[in-house]
């Protein structure tokens, strides 16, 4: 039987959507949350899987009951679109947003309040008008060390949980930055995908060597990355034939990118695959979900992944407890 679980799918222009048996059916949950919000990112509280934080085109709301009912966390961010949330696991009353234009916003009493960091990143960038905040990652290794990755600016580190940052471009083969994962090693390895591929630091970000993926995969443009939750340092990336594109495939590493696999799916993705969901609570139960609606789910730590029958029109964000 298959394992169950409760998923969070979030969509643009059809807000956040509900199934409580791992993907079969599914209900929009928009008490006070505006049912056509475009929702970019979901984060669920580390330790109470009840409270979500939801990143839409009006700002961070908040849900303590699974998604039946949400609130605004009122902010200036109430008129920025949130494209990335990180809830710091050694201190999960702290939640970090980054938007679009590109900002962090730090808040340290579950969200009730937020303060606008000062990252010096770029906001304006011509070919997508405004820069945004793509990713947001907590590092496993240094409790108080963040990353956030900038499409079209780079990578940035914060050593201090927010309060000073420092930009890290060297050796990156593009400055689309689109997802980070961190292998705690040793040595440790950070792993950032852009639009260009993959590239990879072994000095904590301070430079980077592009990993060439283009000479194994059928397409250089890459997405969301992750990897499974058992220390086993298994990493996806999302990878297809750009944004949207029209075909995508997951790509997977057992040994921190010297090799690549394709893991089997049981039906071609419409476009590029976007990111994935992950947890603790089961390592081998993985979902991955393309950028033009379709949700992957494997039950067996990636393996093997088949499509759900529901199909979304377009899916930004995902997370299941």
């Amino acid at each position: 039987m298959p394992k169950q679980a409760t998923v969070y799918v979030g969509t643009v222009g059809q807000g956040v959507w509900r199934s409580m048996d791992g993907g079969e059916t599914w209900e929009r949950v928009h008490d006070q949350l505006y049912s056509e919000s475009d929702i970019r990112a979901i984060a669920v509280h580390p330790r109470d899987p009840r409270i979500l934080y939801a990143g839409t085109d009006t700002g961070v709301y908040r849900s303590s009951d699974g998604g039946d009912t949400w609130s605004r966390s009122d902010s200036e961010m109430n008129e920025l679109h949130v494209w990335s949330l990180a809830i710091d696991p050694a201190h999960p009353e702290t939640v970090y947003a980054g938007t679009r234009p590109s900002a962090v916003y730090r808040s340290e009493d579950d969200g009730g309040s937020w303060q606008k960091l000062d990252t010096g990143m770029e906001t304006v960038c011509p070919p997508i008008l405004y820069t945004r905040v793509t990713t947001l990652l907590c590092d496993p290794v240094d409790t108080d060390t963040l990353w956030a990755g900038v499409e079209i600016d780079g990578v940035y580190r914060s050593k201090d949980r927010g309060a000073t940052w420092t930009a890290h471009k060297t050796g990156l083969n593009s400055l689309d930055i689109h997802g980070i994962t961190i292998l705690p090693g040793p040595p440790k390895r950070i792993l950032v995908t852009t639009n260009a591929g993959i590239c990879i630091s072994t000095d904590n970000g301070e430079t980077f060597q592009d990993m060439e993926i283009h000479t194994r995969f059928a397409w250089r443009y890459c997405r969301g990355t992750t990897q499974k939750t058992d220390g086993s340092g298994v990493i996806f990336v999302g990878n297809g034939s750009g944004p949207p594109g029209d075909a995508g495939a997951i790509r997977r590493t057992t040994d921190g990118g010297l090799t690549w696999g394709t893991p089997r799916l049981s039906h071609e993705p419409n476009s590029t695959i976007w990111h994935f969901a992950v947890n603790p609570l089961d390592p081998d139960l993985l979902f991955a979900y393309s950028v033009s609606g379709q949700v992957f789910r494997s039950d067996d730590g990636g393996e093997n992944w088949t499509k759900l029958a529901r199909e979304f029109g377009e899916v930004r964000a995902m997370a299941w407890v």
